[in-house]
């Protein structure tokens, strides 16, 4: 296959990849070889990929396309190659979690997200970069090469779903999966032109997710943990959902999808007349003045373009950062990773060894929780006014690879972490909440543009995603060839 054609299969959507597979246009074998051999070729500049598995890729491609020439339903993912967050377990795959202490690990169970991609068709080409333990909204951990962000690879993806996300944006596979327990699906996919979402809490399960009890020191996060997919487009998106969503007894969280009709959800939607709140800030963060102007342009078209009633405002709760950062300590398991720390610290992340070895009290836990509770009071009393809330994804454009986040945004001086308040509230209420591409900085960077709906409103908020993206189309928009 020369590379003109190789590139023109890697670039195409997933609803058309499969569609064509499964019209025999295209074989799973060709569209996994495509992928592998870019891989090969641009994957050593953006690190996204920390641990390929093609020979695996290709059983699975041969064996798809055996079950499509005897004539066997393949299912709706049918040989289209993803890429699984080194986080999310995969049976007979290693799954390092960026760390050092989990570096020869392989599962012996594919958590459930996995499962049902497999079982749809997909390919998986391999194991994408993220930061240790997902403790981090960026793309580098002590154990592999920073991934880097194809708008600029002296700048970060954003993460800590860093790999998927690099992955996605120069077509290395249409599709990949994320996890998101404060941002970590939408934050990189704002920074790298992505559509990232994350479901209504329960939609997708999660099983045994990012963290298992058997494996000390890496269970927790239960009621903030997501499982989705980055991808380009919305309709992908919507796709992957009819895969990944419904409930499994495994997990006590989920819920019920059947009142989610996920092929139509993508549809573009009439949105005359709805209630839109913007909020630019949340009346309380320091906002990077680029993006400020490139998410007030877009949410313009929303009015003028789209019908919505649109007006500033903000839900009123006061920074909940540090209620946040407690309840991640609380449901982490912090016996097992101090444990971990005494063993492998010295080769670990600094600022998650600093966290897990902060002395934390049950006060501080309980006192986060009475935050939670009113940050998720405060959300569903303004939601009752507003049919969607509109906001930033991220604070800033993408900033260098190797710090946390800058410590200065708009002439304010803020903790390395200010940049991601936009994210995390929505895992503290479990709403859903879509980053789509908002547009571009000066400088050539991606921006993100955040839609959160009501608890339980995902169709809504696909289709309010699809009507944005019909009239600011960004699938065209691809970064140059990494260098």
């Amino acid at each position: 296959m020369d590379r003109a054609a190789r590139d023109a299969i890697c670039r195409l959507p997933a609803t058309e990849l499969a569609a064509r597979i499964r019209a025999s246009e295209i074989s799973a074998v060709e569209a996994t070889d495509a992928v592998l051999d870019r891989m090969e070729e641009v994957d050593g500049v953006l690190g996204a990929y920390c641990t390929p598995v093609p020979d695996h890729a290709r059983a699975q491609a041969h064996a798809i396309a055996g079950r499509l020439a005897r004539g066997e339903e393949v299912g709706p993912l049918a040989g289209v190659p993803i890429g699984v967050k080194d986080l999310i377990t995969t049976r007979g795959i290693r799954t390092t979690s960026g760390s050092p202490a989990y570096k020869d690990f392989v599962p012996d169970e594919d958590d459930i997200v996995v499962e049902r991609a497999v079982a749809a068709g997909a390919v998986v080409v391999g194991k994408t970069n993220a930061s240790e333990f997902g403790y981090s909204a960026t793309g580098h951990n002590p154990l592999f090469p920073a991934t880097r962000n194809p708008w600029n690879t002296a700048l970060t993806p954003g993460g800590s779903s860093a790999g998927s996300a690099a992955a996605v944006a120069v077509g290395l596979g249409p599709v990949a999966l994320g996890s998101d327990g404060g941002g970590s699906i939408r934050v990189p996919a704002a920074h790298c032109g992505l559509v990232g979402f994350k479901a209504s809490m329960g939609r997708v399960p999660v099983w045994p997710g990012c963290r298992d009890e058997r494996y000390p020191g890496v269970s927790g996060w239960e009621s903030l943990e997501h499982l989705g997919p980055l991808t380009r487009t919305v309709a992908d998106t919507a796709l992957m959902l009819s895969v990944l969503a419904g409930p499994d007894p495994r997990d006590r969280h989920s819920i019920p999808c059947d009142d989610v009709d996920w092929s139509s959800a993508a549809w573009p939607a009439d949105l005359a007349g709805l209630r839109v709140a913007y909020s630019a800030d949340l009346g309380y963060l320091a906002v990077h003045p680029e993006v400020r102007r490139v998410v007030a342009d877009a949410v313009e078209l929303f009015a003028s373009g789209l019908g919505c009633r649109v007006e500033a405002a903000d839900p009123g709760w006061k920074d909940p950062g540090e209620a946040f950062a407690a309840i991640i300590a609380a449901e982490t398991d912090l016996r097992g990773m101090r444990r971990l720390i005494d063993v492998h610290g010295e080769r670990m992340s600094p600022h998650l060894v600093d966290m897990m070895q902060l002395p934390w009290t049950a006060e501080q836990f309980t006192d986060a929780n009475m935050v939670r509770k009113a940050v998720v009071n405060r959300m569903a009393r303004f939601m009752a006014d507003y049919d969607i809330l509109i906001t930033p994804t991220t604070a800033v454009p993408a900033f260098p690879v190797g710090i946390q986040g800058p410590t200065v945004i708009d002439g304010r001086t803020v903790p390395d972490t200010a940049w991601t308040g936009f994210t995390f509230p929505q895992n503290l209420t479990g709403q859903p909440a879509i980053s789509v591409p908002a547009g571009f900085t000066g400088d050539g960077l991606p921006v993100g543009l955040q839609i959160t709906g009501r608890h339980l409103a995902d169709a809504q908020v696909l289709r309010v995603a699809a009507a944005f993206e019909r009239v600011a189309p960004w699938a065209g928009n691809w970064p140059a060839e990494p260098a």
